[in-house]
């Protein structure tokens, strides 16, 4: 089967294979990167183009929003608008559930609590670090304990983890953040941005800071078709294997769930005033990012989301004026 490489962003290998320098140089010609991924998902190397594309003043910029009121501000909202897609989710899936009790749904209103604490904090970026990191976990053990809930008994799980995944919906999950970590950091790097340069999470030796702190607002794009995955039982114990101290995707498992994630981040949406994939997203957001940091763009929301994220964080403010 032939594909022509303007259909291909990236080339995943996540099994044993062979490709040839002949693919590889095609593939580099246009601008296709090409990921390996370990047993848990997450990328340990890659062949980029040589192009990289970036500017100088992005990444000046990026230092600066360290320590300025514009990285504060960028990271609030960014964490927040993670806790959004977080509240959606759930609002959805209860919704469509009538077993769901009230103290459930309660609960669901700790994580838009948790949101707006983050976003009405003062102060510098090196004092709150750690009090954004305290509120983003406790909404996160909220969500995914929920979460746990409405999944069929046989996977249920407690809570997050990885490096191994204690069980198996986290170790599909953890898969499907390795595919979005790499996604992240290739259009980082296409917009000019430096994945190096983190403003929330520490800028240690060779750790990717600004990946992690990009990531946040899109894994949604991976706990959505994960849970699906689970509600819809697809499930099956060939795709998993036990390891030491946890669970892990074996090659039958990823045979089957990389082209079923991939589907789910290549099917259309409307987003920016057009229609793009959802994985596409996060490339269109990077350079809106890249623009605005550098005076090009007034904001780097997307309307339509700019509206719902302030609707989540006003509501209290609108109950008031009522």
């Amino acid at each position: 089967m032939k594909i022509s490489p303007q259909k291909i962003s990236s080339i995943v290998i996540s099994n044993a294979v062979q490709i040839s320098s002949d693919a590889i140089q095609l593939a580099l010609e246009h601008n296709i990167d090409v990921v390996m991924l370990d047993q848990y998902g997450d990328p340990y190397a890659r062949v980029w183009f040589p192009r990289i594309g970036s500017t100088v003043l992005i990444r000046r910029r990026q230092l600066e929003m360290i320590d300025d009121a514009l990285g504060l501000d960028f990271i609030k909202r960014w964490v927040c608008l993670k806790i959004m897609n977080q509240y959606r989710f759930l609002k959805t899936l209860a919704s469509k559930r009538d077993w769901v009790s009230e103290e459930k749904r309660e609960k669901i209103e700790l994580l838009r609590n948790y949101a707006v604490s983050i976003f009405r904090s003062e102060g510098h970026i090196d004092e709150l670090s750690g009090v954004f990191m305290g509120l983003e976990g406790s909404a996160s053990r909220v969500y995914f304990g929920l979460l746990a809930e409405f999944i069929p008994d046989t996977y249920k799980f407690k809570g997050r983890s990885s490096r191994p995944a204690k069980d198996v919906f986290n170790a599909f999950l953890n898969y499907a953040y390795g595919i979005l970590y790499s996604k992240t950091e290739r259009a980082l790097i296409i917009a000019g941005l430096d994945p190096y340069i983190g403003i929330l999470h520490s800028d240690n030796y060779n750790k990717k800071s600004f990946v992690f702190d990009f990531i946040e607002a899109y894994r949604i794009l991976a706990d959505e078709p994960v849970f699906y995955f689970f509600s819809r039982h697809k499930c099956k114990p060939e795709y998993y294997d036990e390891i030491h101290k946890g669970i892990t995707l074996n090659a039958e498992g990823k045979k089957v769930f990389a082209p079923y994630i991939l589907e789910y981040l290549d099917q259309k949406i409307r987003y920016r005033n057009k229609n793009r994939k959802r994985i596409d997203m996060i490339q269109t957001d990077a350079h809106a990012f890249a623009n605005f940091i550098i005076g090009k763009k007034d904001s780097y929301f997307e309307q339509s989301v700019a509206r719902k994220f302030e609707n989540f964080i006003n509501i209290d403010k609108k109950l008031e004026e009522e």
